[in-house]
């Protein structure tokens, strides 16, 4: 829906009644409780687990340099660290990792980041070592019968040129491995049919990435261990499968998009039959192994989670009559939905609650939070909530995002002024905007900024075809929706048109460059690891994505004219707008010579610029330090250049040509 003028602004002008004295003051100056150190505060919870009744989890601790720690809560008792602190549970698989753990019968296998070496733990023992160095593992599962695990591997001992993809096992008594599949790009998902007789697993091929084609196949296992009889089950070219599960009696099951939408389907007989037929996504951007947006409670009730409008929900499927049923929780972001017996267990989060471990109750929908990460309280009247937001865009077409007006209880702004606007480009770029407590959202509306995340076309949570606005349209596409959501709003008068801002990470920051660099719209802006240069992306980045481009902008070299067309580093003269620019100096993904190229050239053309780079920093900030510094130094850079008046003193950033 459109957002009106008074459902717009009735946060900011509302302060809560009980404050007995508002301030008035410009947008954007606003005293906030919200601090770059709490930004690092947080921990940032994933992949919860269940093991019979023990819930297991990781969490990011930027205060520990990013060191990613596994939990376990047992029923009645305290939540405690399983691992050493010497260890950190993170795989390097495609890079972004996922599926770095699993348990079984209260023994930990996991990946360690440090040395990308595999472990086992008994409950009470120390971690052992069961991989040898230069094969890296994600996405493991316990084959019990045959005393292994089965996961993805990832050879890098040739080169880094040469890496190698393949579902394969390591023994548990005597780490010998053996390749189970081979021969295409990439494999995710092993799944193990319920008697260990039969795996499920999904593969693709370049160019394609895991939301454009995979194919789901099952092979029978022998006592050997050996992978036979394989079959393809669905999938192909032009069909996204995700998440492959066994039922509890051994009926396979997928989520595909061959409707336009993820949606779940069991294979019978031969043939997919979908369990239920909606247009909302029932699955994940698969860019980490181990997405789970359904499970099995029985082999009667499946409990799903699903996205509408960027808005995720909850419900059951009955197998046997296919009846779907909502559940009601009052959380806007699910993810890793787990079952046990008569209840589900996720990772849930809302707008004003960060994202914590709860349990539903199925029988009634009651639920309760199982785990909730140490955060700083935030009164409401200083968060501001999302609005769903339509917008018309380039090609006749329509796009979303989420709105976030200006709040603080305690400032109102001059009457008649219009707050400044800050435009946020997801990542990805195939990935989506969320609606969970984000105190990187909340620490500028709290100072009396607009934002404006938007979900532009290539976005996931609106089906494929939505996905799909992309293809060969990269730095086109987003561009006009985000550059038309700001006008969008300067045209009713919601925000000042002289202080629009747009930031982005990663591919958010090649929107954001290209933005800055293509269009007038902008008036300043920062790129946190952003792609500048298509070219080196193309030809330097890890495997993953080494292809990614092929359907982004065209295969290359034959389209490399167009590489250059849409990249920023060679149309640096059209640049002319000052940008702050953050990077890791370790980045795997993009180079830093990509942002000190384009700073060079803004040095020397004498437009305002400041590059932060951190060391130990990869792609994305892990580290307190860098978090917190990269927040303030933003702040300042945006005071400077817009020439708002801050009320606490941050620490200053060199901003050359800055008069």
């Amino acid at each position: 829906m459109n957002v009106g003028p008074s459902r717009f602004w009735i946060e900011s002008y509302t302060p809560a009644q009980h404050v007995d004295f508002v301030k008035t003051a410009p947008y954007g100056s606003w005293r906030s409780p919200i601090t770059g150190v709490m930004l690092t505060e947080g921990s940032v919870l994933s992949e919860p687990s269940l093991d019979g009744e023990d819930v297991y989890w990781l969490e990011l601790h930027p205060w520990e340099k990013g060191r990613i720690v596994l939990f376990n809560k047992k029923d009645g008792e305290r939540a405690r660290e399983v691992l050493p602190s010497s260890f950190n549970v993170r795989t390097r698989v495609h890079e972004y990792g996922g599926g770095a753990y699993c348990e079984n019968r209260g023994t930990i296998y996991f990946s360690n980041f440090t040395d990308q070496i595999v472990y086992h733990q008994e409950e009470g023992g120390r971690p052992a070592p069961i991989s040898f160095n230069g094969l890296r593992y994600a996405d493991f599962i316990v084959d019990e019968k045959r005393e292994r695990l089965i996961g993805v591997r990832e050879d890098h001992s040739d080169s880094p040129h040469s890496v190698v993809n393949t579902i394969a096992s390591i023994g548990l008594r005597d780490s010998s491995t053996r390749v189970l599949a081979s021969g295409n790009d990439f494999y995710s998902a092993p799944r193990l049919h319920p008697s260990g007789s039969r795996l499920a697993w999904l593969t693709w091929n370049f160019p394609n990435m895991p939301w454009d084609g995979t194919e789901l196949w099952v092979g029978d296992l022998g006592r050997d261990g050996a992978l036979t009889n394989r079959k393809l089950v669905a999938g192909g070219l032009d069909e996204s499968i995700l998440q492959p599960e066994w039922s509890p009696r051994g009926v396979l099951h997928f989520i595909s998009d061959r409707n336009g939408f993820w949606n779940i389907y069991r294979w019978i007989d031969g043939k997919a039959d979908p369990l239920h037929s909606r247009k909302a996504d029932f699955g994940r951007q698969p860019w980490v192994f181990r997405t789970s947006t359904y499970a099995f409670e029985s082999e009667e009730t499946i409990v799903c989670s699903f996205a509408k409008d960027g808005v995720w929900h909850l419900a059951t499927i009955e197998t046997a009559t296919l009846k779907f049923k909502p559940i009601r929780v009052p959380f806007t972001s699910l993810e890793y939905v787990k079952t046990h017996q008569g209840y589900a267990v996720f990772l849930g989060g809302s707008p004003t609650e960060p994202t914590s471990i709860v349990s539903v109750k199925l029988a009634d929908g009651s639920w309760k939070t199982l785990y909730r990460p140490k955060v700083q309280s935030i009164p409401r009247g200083f968060l501001s909530s999302p609005h769903h937001f339509d917008f018309k865009t380039a090609r006749g077409k329509n796009s979303h995002g989420f709105l976030y007006p200006p709040r603080n209880r305690n400032y109102k702004a001059p009457k008649g002024e219009r707050p400044p606007l800050i435009v946020v480009c997801h990542g990805g770029p195939t990935s989506a905007a969320r609606t969970e407590r984000n105190l990187g959202i909340q620490a500028w509306t709290s100072r009396g900024f607009a934002v404006l995340d938007v979900n532009y076309g290539g976005s996931t949570g609106y089906g494929r075809a939505y996905r799909k606005r992309l293809e060969g349209k990269w730095g086109i596409a987003d561009v006009d929706d985000c550059v038309n959501g700001a006008l969008h709003l300067v045209r009713r008068g919601r925000v000042d048109g002289e202080k629009l801002i747009i930031r982005g990470q990663s591919a958010g920051g090649y929107t954001t460059l290209c933005a800055l660099t293509f269009k007038k719209v902008f008036k300043t802006g920062a790129s946190y690891y952003g792609v500048s240069d298509l070219e080196s992306l193309a030809m330097k980045t890890h495997k993953f994505e080494s292809r990614y481009l092929d359907k982004l902008i065209g295969p290359y070299p034959e389209q490399k004219d167009v590489y250059r067309e849409r990249s920023a580093i060679h149309h640096v003269d059209l640049l002319s707008c000052p940008v702050i620019f953050f990077q890791g100096l370790e980045d795997p993904v993009v180079s830093p010579s990509q942002a000190e190229t384009v700073v060079r050239s803004l040095r020397q053309r004498g437009i305002p610029v400041a590059y932060l780079s951190f060391d130990g920093e990869q792609h994305g900030f892990r580290k307190a330090d860098s978090i917190k510094r990269s927040f303030e130094a933003e702040l300042y850079f945006y005071s400077k250049i817009l020439r708002i008046p801050l009320p606490d003193r941050v620490a200053p950033v060199p901003i050359e040509n800055l008069r």
